[in-house]
């Protein structure tokens, strides 16, 4: 099963206590993966997505705690097809499903119907805890995160651009950026940063998916770092070997083409400890001089004896 699979499995079971913030759960799912239509004898019916399994069961829990109206799908009436998806139908009446979708702020009183395109209504997310309960069940419905072992990306593919938009700021009003990307058809909000997903993870309220994204995470940073290490450690090695092997080149040429004896006693010593001990560092070559030498005064040495092999080349 994928992280994203595990994060949805999460939030299905995380339901609001409070009315308002059920409200605004129910109000999620119908916009996200639900239709919403009206006979011309003013009997509505709800429409949820065939394919939507934990979204139509979460969406009868909370029916059945905010409204106390038993709903289950009603499989003798016909589905809706539209946007190349299957809709089931899941709720069909008047004036009592009239009173719900009035309560979800999805029809307004002169029987207009609220869809994605006409965004969210600002008065299901009035108070924090509803818009982090509305984030919630938008993401069960239209959302994804990536297995944070591989890569960092969390995104809800919207239909609407007016949706996307207030998704958005919804999740910006939690001091958490999002940026929204036209991908084909759809409007698609997304995060790229992993503390980012983590601060939205704590927001829709899943801890455990928090807890195992972080967990990798500091697994993945540790694996980074110790690779940057090595790295930068192996990049030294080779600095120092190829260092030594020109230093020794330019010492074998002075002693063939110019003559340790003609050297400055402190070259002379340190072209001869060089030659004596090819592999040792610079703070060993010092040590090894009579008297000893530091760090410094070894490479002014080195260095010293590469430019006169330069020149006599020259």
């Amino acid at each position: 099963m994928s992280f994203s699979s595990d994060v949805k499995n999460e939030l299905a079971k995380q339901i609001a206590s409070s009315r308002h913030c059920q409200l605004a759960e129910l109000s999620a799912i119908v916009l996200s993966s639900g239709l919403v239509r009206c006979s011309e004898s003013g009997i509505f019916t709800v429409f949820l997505q065939s394919d939507a399994t934990a979204q139509t069961r979460k969406f009868f829990t909370i029916l059945k705690k905010a409204f106390n109206i038993e709903a289950s799908v009603l499989e003798k009436m016909p589905q809706e097809h539209y946007g190349g998806k299957v809709y089931v139908p899941v709720l069909c009446g008047a004036d009592e499903i009239s009173s719900v979708l009035k309560s979800l702020h999805l029809i307004k009183d002169d029987g207009y119907i609220r869809t994605a395109d006409d965004g969210v209504s600002h008065r299901i997310v009035r108070q924090s805890c509803c818009k982090r309960a509305f984030l919630r069940d938008t993401f069960l419905c239209v959302g994804s995160v990536s297995d944070p072992s591989k890569s960092y990306h969390l995104e809800f593919v919207c239909t609407s651009e007016k949706f996307a938009d207030d998704l958005k700021e919804m999740i910006e009003s939690f001091d958490i950026e999002a940026r929204i990307v036209m991908r084909k058809k759809y409007y698609v909000v997304y995060i790229k940063e992993s503390t980012a997903i983590v601060d939205l993870l704590n927001v829709m309220e899943a801890p455990i998916s928090l807890m195992n994204m972080e967990n990798e995470r500091i697994v993945k940073e540790m694996r980074n770092s110790i690779n940057r290490r090595v790295n930068c450690e192996t990049a030294n090695i080779t600095k120092t070997v190829n260092a030594a092997s020109r230093q020794t080149t330019d010492i074998l040429y002075l002693r063939d083409h110019y003559g340790f004896e003609n050297l400055p006693k402190g070259l002379e010593d340190m072209a001869r400890v060089r030659l004596q001990y090819p592999d040792a560092t610079l703070l060993e070559l010092g040590k090894y001089l009579d008297p000893p030498v530091g760090k410094s005064g070894v490479n002014h040495r080195l260095r010293k004896l590469s430019e006169l092999a330069d020149k006599i080349r020259g």
